[in-house]
This record gives C-alpha cells, structure tokens and sequence, in this order.
C-alpha cells in the first residue's frame, strides 16, 4: 500500500456489528480501469483470499480531500461506508450540507465517466440509520450501510 500512497484518498476496513472484519475499501485516483484492476487483484489480502468479491467503480471526489484531510480526525463516533447503486437519473450529485461529517463522498460512475451508476460516502454518524439518510432513499435500487473504520498508519 504505502507505493500508492499519493494516489490513496481512503482506505480501511469493514465490520460486522460485532467489529468482526467483512470486506475493505480502497479509494485511489488512479490513471484507468485497468490500473484500478491491477490494484484491486494484486492487493495482498484479496491475493491471500480474503475477500470473495471485488467492486471496482470510478469515483469522483466531490470533497476533494483526503481522509486523513477529516476535520473529525481518525477516532470518535460511528464511522460508515453508504452505497447507493442508482437506476436511471443521477441523484445526489451535491454534497450535503453537513460535510464537517463526511469523511469522503462522491458519485459513482461507469468506467469512461459517462453514466452516473450510484454514490458513495463514508461518514461519522450516531448510527446506521443516520448514515443511510446522507442518500436520497428512493433514488437508489439499492442502499448498503457498512460499519467502517480508518485505515492505513497514522500519518
């Protein structure tokens, strides 16, 4: 990871409610799709089997900071990964008005950029719930709320 640390806006894993580990997110601002690819089925824990599933989406950072850029810091309140997969038109392309509590947020976008496919957040919230409601929720097929932690080393 560290080879890829200019590149690197968020990262860490997920968890169940009991803070046992169920997947990873790695947002990085890489060149193309496939040197998304390579890192994706190159990184180490997907390499050992780890995870079973791998979502690669272009994403825009409509925050345009880091997550060690958080204002809130690295500890403190209920961290959370939103996905919205969205259906037809674009939804929630503004970011909120509270983004003193967003750690990193943006749309999620077909390979070339073209067609808006969702919208990710990760965000300090008191609870799942709070978290879902960053998303408009009948604009999405489908919302998934993931308990979610910084990671990487402290810079």
């Amino acid at each position: 990871m560290d080879g890829y640390a200019k590149e690197m806006t968020a990262r860490g894993p997920t968890l169940s409610d009991d803070g046992a580990p169920t997947g990873s997110v790695h947002i990085l601002d890489l060149p193309s799709p496939a040197a998304a690819r390579a890192f994706a089925f190159d990184e180490p824990n997907y390499q050992a089997g780890v995870y079973r599933d791998v979502l690669l989406r272009r994403w825009r950072n409509a925050l345009g900071r880091t997550m060690w850029d958080f204002p809130g810091g690295r500890t403190g309140g209920g961290r959370y990964l939103v996905i919205g997969l969205g259906t037809g038109r674009a939804a929630d392309l503004t970011v909120p008005p509270d983004r003193d509590e967003l750690i990193a947020y943006g749309p999620l976008l077909s390979d070339d950029g073209t067609r808006w496919l969702g919208t990710a957040a990760l965000l300090r919230a008191p609870d799942a719930k709070a978290a879902r409601a960053v998303l408009t929720e009948d604009r999405y097929a489908d919302i998934e709320v993931h308990n979610w932690q910084f990671g990487g080393r402290p810079s």
